[in-house]
């Protein structure tokens, strides 16, 4: 007979609390996680959103020179910085790197300050109810309005703010504080037409304070206390309306049709005008389509202690041709130049 094979029975039972355990233990030993988790990425070390930096010292104010509220300004084709405020001289003149070059006048009510294509000299006064047109010496041209009378007829203004100049020479006028409409002038300063009311309504203002006009002479309106920009043609249709953005103070335009617009964010009425006292500071960069392109937020000061580069109440914008920020404000009583970081 052959060898008997060996009989394998059942295992028994107690052997598999055993097995259990050392299978267990495999698993619990194996780990949960990778040995080395990946290294953080290295992000490019560039920011590349545009800032401003202010330029302290700016300009070279001769000591003799005094300065009050800085409502307005605005660059000549040389660069030359012009800028206005309740303080004689009215009118001040700064090159580029800050040197005083001369002033004059005297308008206590000084708002906003323009050049027109021909290089004349434009102030808006809201005291005395009126704009004028100067040679850059100070020479009084043309007088809009009549000075010291406020009314709303074809001849006077209301506290009148702002003055933009459309392609063929004719002005257009923001009026204002007093009265809430726009007013159409040819270029010799006969009356051609004015729209607007105060009110909330599509062709109504709350202190249009500001106006531009592009190269295809569409108008920006300013509509302060509604928190919104109305854009119209010259015979005064309204083609849009930029509303929940900001309240806006002031404008600048640039060759390339780029609306820039100081102000403050939206907030509850608390006093007699909207933003009063503004809660922050702001600038905004918008195509014709009313595209936000930048969003620049400034540190507000606070009354007489404003530290460089912070701004109080600011009201007057300009940008010169490498894209650098001139700012003058209320309250701060200043006029600061940013330059652009890219």
């Amino acid at each position: 007979m052959g060898a008997k094979c060996p009989i394998i029975g059942p295992m028994k039972t107690h052997t598999y609390p055993i097995i259990a355990f050392l299978m267990l233990l495999t698993f619990a030993s194996a780990p949960a996680f990778p040995a080395s988790a990946p290294p953080n990425p290295e992000y490019p070390r560039i920011n590349p959103a545009p800032s401003y930096e202010v330029v302290e010292g700016w300009p070279q104010k001769p000591p003799v020179i005094q300065w009050a509220a800085m409502p307005g300004v605005t660059i000549d084709g040389e660069g030359n910085i012009w800028m206005c405020t309740r303080k004689a001289p009215s009118v001040q003149v700064y090159a580029p790197d800050g040197r005083y070059l001369f002033g004059w006048g005297d308008m206590p009510g000084a708002h906003h300050i323009k050049i027109d294509n021909e290089g004349y000299v434009w102030t808006s006064d809201v005291h005395r109810h009126v704009i004028r047109k100067h040679k850059r010496d100070g020479e009084v041209l043309l007088t809009l309005g009549v000075e010291g009378e406020a009314g709303m007829d074809e001849r006077h203004f209301f506290k009148p703010t702002d003055m933009a100049f459309a392609s063929n020479g004719d002005i257009f006028v923001t009026d204002g504080y007093g009265n809430a409409r726009v007013i159409h002038f040819n270029k010799e300063g006969n009356y051609i037409n004015a729209w607007g009311s105060l009110g909330t309504g599509n062709d109504q203002f709350s202190i249009p304070h500001a106006i531009v006009i592009d190269s295809k002479d569409r108008l920006y309106i300013a509509d302060r206390n509604n928190a919104r920009v109305q854009v119209y043609d010259t015979g005064g249709k309204l083609l849009d309306s930029w509303k929940h953005l900001l309240v806006p103070w002031g404008f600048w335009i640039t060759d390339k049709d780029e609306i820039w617009v100081c102000g403050s964010s939206t907030t509850v009425w608390s006093g007699a005008l909207l933003g009063i006292p503004p809660k922050d500071q702001l600038v905004m960069k918008f195509n014709t389509d009313g595209k936000l392109l930048e969003l620049h937020l400034f540190p507000k000061g606070d009354d007489g202690q404003e530290k460089p580069g912070e701004l109080n109440w600011v009201h007057g914008i300009a940008l010169d041709a490498q894209g650098n920020l001139f700012l003058g404000d209320i309250n701060g009583k200043r006029l600061q130049k940013f330059l652009r970081r890219h």
